[in-house]
């Protein structure tokens, strides 16, 4: 891909859309009924041009990796092994250099947000390794084949892929440009069309939001789409338990939301490990170890982790990733500040 996205004029899409061939190894959407349905939603709703949006998906092709991709997601592993995928050194040691290497950008968005930045970092190094691994496939053409090929999720994939061809008018940007998951995530956050259109920032103030190399509006959006989802500025997140019997396990529900006052925890033979700052409920969790089971007590900011990605094992990895990289990062600006004091207080003759 580029450095930057193509813009475009506002006129929806250009004659370099109608012209693009598809690759030898595509095979293009032919006409169906659900796809004249969209374009008749889209024309009268949202005043697309009928003609350039026929040109458009004829560039479209449905991929069948996409589905089964789709039909084996990574949440489906257990805890241990999942953990294993984002809690490596070199995802740690790349998070420690891209919070250097953004600390004042950081510092400024967790200051206007109240989302730590430690926090803003492990997103970004669970989504795509720091922008490393953006995704490989079109955007349209992962949106369409989920929206078109894929009933149990047809509905939620043809209102994103409404949203990403809104986004793709309002920002300028050729829709057969920008690349993402599979699932039609995008950029360095991994935003869903719906996502970028609610929550991406114009933090450096120059006339887009550019989620794709703009490390600024990249970290400005993650926190604003958590500030937008009530993340409680200084409470704690997570903390281990240990439990003495199993009358605990009469509170367990597929609910992700804190529902069990801290009060409660004694009489549940529950104990935490570390007191919770600010934190009236949680949320008892399992994750399964090699083992045996593993508990936590998590709060509302844990919630609202799964808010970017509804799986608990998702929220866990970013919170253990956070706090890697936070007590690395601290290591290493100590050995840093021994080494120089060290230096400082040397003669050389």
């Amino acid at each position: 891909m580029k450095n930057h996205l193509t813009r475009l004029p506002r006129q929806l899409f250009a004659p370099l859309i109608i012209s693009a061939c598809l690759s030898s190894c595509m095979n293009p959407v032919k006409p169906a009924s659900p796809m004249d349905r969209f374009f008749a939603k889209m024309v009268a709703a949202r005043q697309f041009n009928e003609t350039e949006l026929k040109a458009l998906f004829a560039n479209v092709a449905i991929k069948d990796d996409i589905l089964k991709k789709m039909a084996k997601p990574a949440e489906g592993l257990p805890w241990h092994r999942y953990r294993k995928i984002f809690i490596t050194d070199k995802r740690i040691a790349d998070g420690v250099k891209f919070w250097d290497e953004n600390a004042q950008t950081l510092a400024d968005v967790e200051r206007r947000y109240g989302v730590p930045a430690g926090i803003i970092v492990a997103i970004l190094g669970v989504e795509t390794a720091y922008g490393q691994h953006p995704g490989k496939y079109r955007v349209l053409d992962a949106l369409s084949t989920l929206a078109f090929a894929y009933p149990p999720r047809s509905e939620f994939f043809l209102s994103e892929l409404e949203q990403f061809l809104l986004l793709c008018r309002e920002e300028r940007i050729n829709p057969l440009e920008p690349v993402g998951s599979y699932a039609g995530a995008m950029g360095t956050p991994q935003f869903m069309p719906s996502s970028f259109r609610r929550y991406a920032t114009d933090f450096n103030k120059d006339g887009r939001r550019d989620i794709w190399h703009g490390n600024a509006d990249v970290i400005a959006s993650v926190a604003n789409y958590f500030a937008q989802f009530h993340w409680q500025t200084g409470q704690a997140i997570a903390a281990p338990v240990i439990a003495k019997g199993e009358e605990y396990k009469a509170i367990m529900t597929g609910n992700l939301k804190p529902d069990l006052r801290l009060a409660e925890l004694e009489s549940l033979n529950l104990k935490i490990s570390q007191p919770l700052a600010l934190a009236d409920k949680v949320k008892i969790l399992e994750l399964k170890q090699e083992q045996g089971e593993e508990l936590w007590a998590v709060t509302d900011n844990f919630y609202c982790l799964t808010r970017y990605n509804h799986s608990p094992l998702y929220a866990m990895a970013v919170y253990q990733l956070s706090e890697s990289i936070l007590n690395n990062r601290g290591h290493s600006h100590e050995q840093t500040h021994n080494s120089n004091a060290l230096s400082d207080g040397m003669q050389f003759f």
